[in-house]
Formats: structure tokens, sequence, C-alpha cells
């Protein structure tokens, strides 16, 4: 017999969405000509009751995603929202500066060239240059792969703090194919390798039939914000090939790391 739990609880998830999307809506009604709202003003606006509006105001104060000017008694976007608006503008100047890049690799490569971010403990595919052969790796944007078992979640993993390395050592690592690497400490000496070359390998670890090569991407800070990979059937990517497809990998990455402001050092190598 099947089991249904209602009433209560599911009141409560329906109260829980009907406050988020008027949270939304409160921090919609805010513009360049508008910059600062009252209370009174935003209730008017939305049709929604003053008391549950400064609720709602109270809570995305305390996120930091709207601020009250003291001597207006209005509200206005907090320092919050700024800081998620950086990430995303981040992402989207590394997905437009890496374009030509990614698709002058594709061209010189013939394989299919992917561009990663961080997503947690996974990537996250933000542009792709699928490969024009008939037998080719297909990836599409917004596609996470996990971290630990990719080159490119690799290329990005083993440039981050300890801390951040330790725990992603520490969470669980399901095996996705015979080759796949779970134990910690056969992990972290990869990881270590990684850094000693500057670029990262995947050998059918993450999927039968597939190898791949990765290398980080650096910002102006000098803190890598994503990676390169170039990926292939193992018919055409032998051990021997992928170690030919280093030199324009790594050439790939140092460009895009320049667009982005770096200009310090890659992993072991210099510009």
């Amino acid at each position: 017999m099947e089991m249904k739990i209602t009433g209560i609880g599911e009141d409560q998830q329906k109260g829980r969405l009907s406050s988020v999307s008027m949270a939304i809506r409160i921090l919609k009604a805010f513009s360049g000509d508008e910059a600062e709202i009252g209370i009174s003003e935003l209730a008017k606006r939305l049709g929604i009751a003053k008391s549950t509006v400064h609720r709602l105001v109270v809570t995305l104060m305390a996120e930091g995603f709207l601020d009250k000017n003291q001597e207006t008694g209005r509200y206005r976007l907090g320092l919050g929202l700024f800081g998620l608006g950086s990430l995303v503008r981040h992402r989207m100047d590394l997905s437009t500066e890496a374009r030509t890049v990614l698709i002058d690799l594709r061209q010189e490569t013939e394989e299919t060239v992917l561009l990663a971010v961080p997503a947690g403990s996974e990537v996250m595919y933000i542009r792709t240059q699928t490969s024009r052969q008939a037998v080719r790796i297909n990836a599409e944007i917004g596609m996470r792969a996990p971290g630990y078992c990719t080159a490119a979640g690799r290329a990005i993993l083993a440039f981050q703090p300890e801390g951040r390395i330790a725990a992603a050592i520490a969470a669980p690592m399901v095996p996705r194919t015979p080759k796949t690497v779970t134990d910690p400490d056969k992990l972290l000496k990869l990881l270590a390798n990684v850094r000693r070359l500057g670029y990262a390998i995947e050998d059918e670890e993450s999927e039968l039939g597939m190898r791949a090569i990765a290398a980080p991407v650096y910002d102006a800070q000098s803190e890598v914000v994503g990676s390169v990979a170039i990926a292939g059937p193992v018919q055409r990517l032998s051990l021997k090939n992928l170690n030919g497809l280093v030199e324009p990998l790594l050439a790939a990455a140092r460009a895009i790391s320049v667009r982005l402001g770096h200009r310090g050092s890659m992993g072991s190598d210099e510009f």
C-alpha cells in the first residue's frame, strides 16, 4: 500500500514556496531609477500586507540581500547580491573570454573541448566545442560531472585550498567504472601529480571508452576558477596521443588565463 503524507507538512511547504516567491518579487521591485523603497510602498506595489513585507525584508537583510538606509528609513539592495552577481559575471566573463580559444583548440586537436567550473563537489560545463568526427564525446552546457574522477574536476581540485581538498577526499566517492580511483590516499597522490605536471589525465575513470586531459584556468587573483579539457574515445586517444595534446592544452589554458588578467605561474609552468 502506498502512503502519502498530506496536511500540515504540505501546507508548510506551500507556505515556504510562497514566501520565496514574494521575497524574489521584493528584490525585483528595485531598479536603477528607484534604488530605495520603503515598506509601505513595497506592500502597496506588491499587493501584500505590510507585516508580511517587513518579515521578508528582515530575513533578506539578515542574508545581506537588502540594506537599510538609516537616514531615510528606506531599503536598498545589499552587498550580498553584489557578491552573487559577481560570481555570475565571473562565469560569464570566463565563458566569453574562452570562446575563440576553445574553437581554435577543437580545430587543432579535432576532439571535443570542454570548459568547466567548480560546482560544489562537482564540475559544470559552461562551454563546449564538440568534435566533428563521427565517433566523438558529447557534453551539453550545464551538464555536471564528479570532481574526483574527471580530468576537468581534478585540474580544479588539485589547486584548491587544503581544507577544500580534504573535504572532497572525505566525501563518498562512488566507483563509476572499474578504473575509478576511490582510495583517498591514491587520489591525493594523483592530485599532487596534477600540481607537479600542471595538467590532469582521466583514463576511463568516469566513463568506459573515454579518455580526457585537462588543465586549470587562473583569474587575475591567481585563483583556479575553471579548467579546459580535451576528451575523446580511447580508439583515438591512446595514452601516447594524450601526451601529444599537453602542449596545445596548456597553451589554451594559458591564453584564457591571460585574458582573465592572470600574470603569474600556472602549476609548474611559468609565463
